[in-house]
């Protein structure tokens, strides 16, 4: 398996899906060697081979992590002002000649490669070994830029690990009419399996503790509605969308309080909107979190939303209706294909979301019964079902080969 991170040195579910998927294949039997392009300790993965295909740090510091596509251009070479710094291809290109050498030695049934950033090491196992490939499509470009152009040398390696890959795994049909929309892959060609919700929800201790969270815990008390929001702040997103919608639903309704949680390039940009807006005193941003953090605002929250231009799945909507919040999502997200006791707007429909935010804050039965309801659908999806899927996958292309 070809991954570019895993917990607790993600950037975002990526390496949680990863990881769980891995350890759920484990449980089946799978014996897993699973590469990343960095050195790093891994609790909780003994139940596979973490191994180490370079000796820098964890890649987030070197921004090799980085999904942001407007500025990843700029991670493709190394800086001037900087000129030790590592670029993403630098890293590529180090992860490949360690999966290389490390085929020569030890020829797994498949490899398993996960987006753009493991495509041409998976290439390279085909090419050069004859090893069965299977990509695996969490995001695509297209996703990533948001509707924009993206980066066109990202296109060119998704359009070739596509084509060279025997089977494709996509998250979503979203997902799956993307690749084949933009990139021609017949639609037999790829399969569906979607992600499910983090293992550790139910199995790791958690207790969420209202002192920490003071400031909120009063504003709750004195009537205010919490809408929360998580992810990158990339123009994937559609932020700018959500926080012009919170503006107009707060002008309606001002016991309203939003909660940005995480980072990136829309940061500064997104600070500077609330302030413009005149609602900065109705708006928090927590910075990037995780864990017990990251539990502790879905716990605080009471609506979640998902304002994604384009999501191939998100998990974090799974995560918050574990945590009993009403869900927002757009319909360009493929979440929703497997979600439906939730509210759907279009992301670009600031008008719908503001009334769905105000619609939910007025109604304490509504926001029971979605909070309610969506537990039974997202119980339906599990990691181990997930696991079985790959597993026939596995085989037919082994068997094939």
């Amino acid at each position: 398996m070809l991954g570019w991170e895993l917990p607790p040195h993600n950037s975002g579910g990526l390496g949680v899906a990863c990881l769980n998927l891995a350890h759920a294949l484990s449980d089946q039997g799978a014996d897993i060697d699973f590469v990343v392009p960095y050195t790093a300790e891994h609790p909780h993965t003994d139940f596979m081979h973490v191994v180490s295909a370079t000796d820098i740090d964890p890649i987030n510091r070197y921004g090799g992590g980085s999904y942001e596509s407007l500025d990843i251009h700029k991670k493709m070479i190394p800086s001037i002002d900087h000129p030790d710094m590592l670029s993403i291809r630098d890293i590529q290109k180090s992860y490949q000649n360690f999966v290389s050498d490390y085929l020569m030695e030890f020829k797994p049934d498949v490899v398993h490669a996960h987006d753009w950033l493991t495509y041409e090491a998976g290439i390279l196992a085909k090419k050069n070994y004859g090893i069965p490939l299977v990509a695996h499509v969490h995001a695509t470009e297209y996703d990533r830029a948001g509707n924009h152009t993206g980066n066109l040398l990202i296109h060119e390696i998704e359009r070739e690990g596509l084509m060279m890959a025997d089977k494709i795994i996509a998250v979503s049909d979203l997902t799956k009419h993307i690749i084949h929309d933009k990139y021609g892959i017949p639609l037999d060609k790829i399969d569906v399996i979607y992600n499910s919700l983090d293992e550790t929800y139910y199995k790791k201790g958690y207790e969420y503790d209202d002192s920490i969270h003071q400031y909120t815990t009063d504003l709750k008390n004195n009537g205010y509605t919490i809408v929360s929001t998580v992810g990158r702040f990339t123009v994937q997103k559609g932020l700018e969308f959500m926080m012009n919608a919170a503006r107009k639903a707060i002008d309606i309704n001002p016991k309203l309080f939003f909660i940005f949680a995480g980072d990136g390039e829309e940061r500064n940009r997104l600070i500077s909107d609330a302030a413009t807006l005149g609602i900065s005193k109705n708006v928090v941003f927590t910075g990037f979190i995780r864990g017990k953090k990251l539990r502790d605002i879905y716990s605080l929250s009471d609506i979640f939303v998902m304002s994604s231009v384009s999501e191939p799945f998100g998990l974090t909507a799974l995560e918050a209706a574990y945590h009993k919040n009403a869900l927002i999502l757009t319909n360009q997200s493929g979440v929703s294909e497997v979600i439906w006791s939730c509210m759907k707007y279009d992301f670009w429909d600031e008008d719908k979301l503001a009334d769905e935010i105000l619609a939910i804050a007025a109604s304490p039965a509504l926001k029971t019964s979605l909070q309610k309801n969506v537990s039974h659908e997202y119980d339906r999806i599990s990691w181990d079902k997930v696991a079985k899927k790959c597993q026939k996958i596995y085989n037919n292309v082994k068997h094939k080969g």
